[in-house]
């Protein structure tokens, strides 16, 4: 847990110092600006299976933003969240980001959660030309072609498997199989474990599925285990 806190006070530390080079922006008077105030808007899971990371990620952010304010805010101006639910579902974070541009007047995004969210929200972002700090994903498809709208600070999920596959093989494990989810995500995650096998001329022994926002799972472990991984 300690580890985990750490993590993600740097990644908000990391997350709200981009942002204030984005404040940069702010001078000639942009949308989510006033003289004592900026809005920021996070759409992010608040209901649902995935609810905990919205919401945690949401206390944090909220948290920082106090201490900033406390210190005097942002060149005098306070900070203030504007969080919608996205329910971890790409049709409402796609309405769910909509309307913070349009009816929250937002100057930035932080802390969205989630691959497919990110993606389906991806077009009203470019379309208004608003930053989007620190989303909560690894996927290659949002940092491949390069957009200038997002400020990535978490390792992509390519890098994050072939150091969980690095780690593994370094201890002699060969047989490994991979569980993801049926998405954007899970598959690129997936896509980074293949490729990090690949490269030690290895391949997964089983591959299952579970959809998102789905807990059940037994199927898909049942059929893990029938191939006898980590050995």
């Amino acid at each position: 847990m300690r580890t985990f806190q750490a993590k993600a006070k740097t990644w908000l530390t990391c997350g709200v110092g981009v942002l204030a080079v984005c404040l940069g922006w702010a001078a000639q008077a942009q949308s989510g600006v006033t003289d004592s105030e900026i809005r920021i808007g996070q759409f992010a899971a608040q209901t649902g299976p995935a609810a905990e990371l919205g919401k945690r990620l949401q206390v944090g952010i909220q948290a920082h933003f106090s201490a900033v304010n406390a210190a005097g805010g942002i060149g005098g101006r306070q900070l203030k969240l504007v969080s919608r639910d996205d329910g971890y579902e790409p049709d409402k974070a796609a309405a769910a980001v909509k309307a913070l541009i349009e009816e929250d007047k937002v100057f930035a995004l932080i802390g969205s959660v989630g691959t497919p969210t990110t993606l389906a929200a991806l077009p009203a972002i470019n379309t208004a030309g608003i930053p989007l700090i620190g989303p909560f994903t690894g996927a290659q498809a949002l940092r491949e072609p390069f957009n200038r709208n997002l400020f990535h600070i978490r390792a992509s999920y390519f890098d994050e498997t072939e150091r969980i596959v690095q780690h593994l093989t370094t201890l002699g494990v060969k047989r490994i199989g991979v569980f993801y989810q049926n998405d954007s995500y899970g598959k690129a995650g997936l896509e980074g474990v293949i490729r990090a096998l690949t490269k030690r001329q290895l391949q997964p022994v089983v591959s299952t599925t579970v959809e998102r926002n789905s807990v059940d799972v037994t199927a898909a472990l049942a059929e893990i285990l029938k191939f006898n991984p980590r050995r």
